[in-house]
């Protein structure tokens, strides 16, 4: 009787109902990092979001996009160019390039938030807008490699799929590097394969895998890869810090054109170089693990013993509290597999860390920065050494712009600043949410309208229809012998011609590439593609072309009218076939 009345009584309390802690955790781990990604992409890409296309150094995208054609030259394009192409059928291009582009910076954000420990939000929204907003992104993004991007944006998720472990949760980590080719799954393979650890043969094989797209044609390719280019794309100085400086600041980027506005200022960098060294010393911390949760900067604690703090407020820290997570509590796995339920220094975080001890992820990713800076600073101060590499072996060619390796030094430096964030008192951190775009504020507004959308002349679709009419087989080379161009039309902001992706047969164009050394000199680095180094051995010579190039397998001639004078008398024979103010064309 004594049971049956106490199991009455329990029965006849009233209790308080508990909120299922799903909902305020999938907004808290991911919806509210997603907006504040939308929001720095936002602001990043304002002038590239109106009507048109972004057009700048390698970022080409065109309107309905082909199927590409096999080329001879390195298969860097391989798959991107054909994702885009099946995406540009369903939806317009120009709105599946700004959804790439803002899909970039949202992925970012909410990968690096989730690399910390769920309770800690503000700490995680800081880890969010410095992944998203830093030089390295930003540099990138002004050379147009938005697929490079794609795979950075995807490393903080690849680096939490591997330390939780699954092959099929790498795999599906791991697609956006996979959609962005070669060097974004390098990028990602440097980092996953050390943060795998005894897991390292599996995360070897899903990249594998995922690499087949662009590996089997780089394998059977006669493209050769030209050893000057270690000293033509090592990293430079892009401030007052040298170029050792400016690649701890996540700077150095080969490319003069790619610099945000004001970097180069000793204000501008300062203070980058103190948040990357307050960044790496947090992250350094992290070794003895994240700071207790109810402690602040002066030790003591802001909650009670058993309350545990989130943000700074007060939560309960009980079994079943909202974040205290219930039947996740103390698991690390919650809705979306990330953040713990109640503090606890026994309890798994984010990323498969653990909030009050050190992160599963933090030797891993300390072993790949370290690798990325090595490589980095291989090619800009000992470029002999890879020279000699990339002479012995082609396929150590990707070496050549080391600096694109500091990848996972970024995502270092985002955790590491999560972690100095949660170090200090509750009615400071907010103010870290600003920190790194009041430390590159340029890189706003398409930094300073280096980023526009524009539209094509009617020229490119009137050209494209009428080669793509054309029965007749064979290839269509693009004069003049450059690769880039500086349009009126688009700014005179150089890209890539526009061309190369924008027939449905093969197009010849000059691969090779002209780079300005620092002493005044350029270099111009030889082609890849075998056909493309003959056909310039053409252009270069005197005489005729037309049978020249006819032996080569061109049907056609497309011309820029400014240059039409300086190839019309080299084709004689040659039918004009479209004659528009921008572009004329020639049947051979």
């Amino acid at each position: 009787m004594s049971a049956l009345r106490a199991f009455a009584s329990r029965a006849l309390v009233p209790r308080t109902p508990v909120p299922h802690p799903a909902a305020g955790h999938v907004f808290a781990s991911f919806l509210v990092p997603a907006l504040v990604g939308l929001a720095l992409g936002t602001l990043a890409l304002w002038p590239a979001l109106g009507p048109g296309f972004v057009l700048r150094y390698d970022m080409v995208f065109v309107p309905d996009p082909p199927i590409p054609a096999q080329s001879g030259g390195f298969p860097r394009a391989v798959p991107s160019d054909l994702v885009v192409a099946l995406l540009s059928s369903v939806l317009p291009g120009q709105i599946v390039q700004k959804a790439i582009l803002l899909g970039i910076f949202v992925l970012a954000a909410t990968g690096a938030a989730a690399l910390v420990p769920g309770e800690r939000r503000v700490a995680r929204l800081v880890a969010a807008v410095f992944y998203a907003w830093n030089v390295y992104l930003a540099q990138r993004l002004l050379l147009g490699q938005w697929a490079l991007l794609l795979g950075y944006a995807g490393l903080p998720w690849a680096v939490r799929a591997v330390t939780r472990g699954g092959m099929w949760r790498t795999v599906l980590a791991l697609i956006p590097a996979a959609i962005g080719g070669f060097q974004a799954m390098l990028v990602s393979a440097m980092s996953v394969v050390p943060v795998a650890g005894r897991r390292a043969p599996r995360a070897l094989l899903a990249v594998a895998v995922l690499s087949l797209p662009w590996l089997v044609p780089a394998l059977g390719s006669s493209a050769v890869t030209d050893p000057a280019g270690v000293r033509a794309f090592a990293p430079r100085a892009d401030g007052p810090l040298g170029t050792l400086g400016s690649l701890f600041t996540l700077g150095g980027v080969w490319n003069s054109g790619a610099a945000v506005p004001g970097q180069e200022t000793w204000w501008s960098a300062l203070v980058r170089l103190a948040v990357a060294v307050a960044a790496v010393t947090g992250y350094a911390l992290l070794a003895r693990g994240w700071p207790p949760a109810g402690r602040v900067a002066g030790g003591g604690p802001v909650a009670k013993s058993g309350r545990g703090t989130a943000g700074g407020e007060p939560v309960a820290g009980n079994r079943r509290g909202p974040l205290g997570g219930g039947p996740d509590a103390g698991n690390g796995r919650g809705p979306l597999g990330g953040g713990p339920g109640a503090e606890g220094g026994r309890r798994r975080g984010a990323g498969g860390g653990r909030d009050g001890g050190r992160p599963a992820y933090w030797g891993g990713l300390t072993v790949a920065s370290v690798a990325g800076l090595t490589v980095a600073c291989a090619g800009a101060f000992l470029p002999g050494a890879v020279e000699t590499l990339v002479g012995l072996w082609p396929g150590f060619g990707p070496l050549r712009d080391g600096q694109l390796y500091l990848a996972p030094f970024a995502l270092l430096q985002a955790v590491g600043l999560a972690a100095v964030t949660a170090r200090l008192s509750p009615v400071i951190r907010p103010g870290m949410l600003v920190l790194p775009l009041l430390v590159l504020p340029t890189f706003a507004m398409g930094a300073f309208g280096r980023l526009v959308a524009v539209d094509y002349p009617r020229d490119w679709s009137g050209v494209r229809s009428v080669v793509d009419a054309d029965p007749a087989p064979g290839a269509l080379l693009t004069l003049p012998w450059g690769a880039y161009r500086a349009f009126g039309w688009n700014g005179g902001r150089v890209v890539l011609d526009p061309a190369v992706k924008s027939f449905r047969r093969e197009v010849v164009w000059n691969d090779g590439l002209p780079v300005g050394l620092g002493d005044g000199r350029t270099l111009v680095l030889a082609g890849e593609d075998p056909r493309a180094r003959r056909v310039g051995a053409i252009l270069a010579g005197a005489g005729p072309l037309t049978g020249p190039l006819a032996a080569e397998g061109i049907s056609h001639v497309l011309i820029q009218r400014s240059s039409e004078n300086l190839f019309r008398s080299r084709l004689p024979g040659a039918r004009l076939i479209f004659a528009g103010q921008e572009l004329v064309l020639y049947r051979i």
